[in-house]
């Protein structure tokens, strides 16, 4: 007979790592909440023309998803995964997959033209734009000494 040691930890370190990365995102100020079993990977990234974020949204059409702003801000990405109603008579070895509601929230930096953004759908994934604005020149304006 062979002897299986036990790891009592095992899968701790999964647990460990998604804690991280909640508190990352808390330090940065970028999460306000999150809701469901699905959680969108998102990458934020930010360059001389504006911000880019890209969610990936397997299995999601464009229909599923909402785009909102409020506050100035504070954009939201909303949805819900909706789980495949098949009933083939399957007898499932394994379900890894997610489904659910989902809403993320991200607050956006000052300066960014939330007027002016683009969001595409391609192969499940959501990218959206936020163009940031035109730098103001400070004005000069001179006093008169009386």
């Amino acid at each position: 007979m062979t002897m299986i040691k036990v790891d009592p930890f095992r899968g701790f370190d999964t647990v460990v790592r998604r804690m991280g990365d909640v508190f990352d995102d808390i330090q940065r100020g970028g999460i306000r909440f999150e809701v469901g079993e699905f959680n969108p990977r998102v990458d934020v990234s930010n360059d001389a023309t504006g911000l880019t974020i890209h969610a990936e949204l397997p299995g999601m059409e464009k229909g599923d998803v909402k785009i909102t702003i409020t506050d100035g801000n504070v954009l939201t990405i909303r949805g819900e995964k909706k789980r495949e109603e098949k009933h083939d008579e399957k007898n499932f070895m394994r379900v890894e997959r997610s489904f659910g509601s989902f809403a993320r929230s991200f607050t956006l930096p000052d300066g960014m033209r939330t007027d002016s953004v683009n969001a595409s759908f391609e192969n499940g994934v959501l990218t959206i734009t936020i163009p940031k604005a035109e730098p103001v020149a400070p004005q000069e304006q001179e006093i008169n000494i009386q």
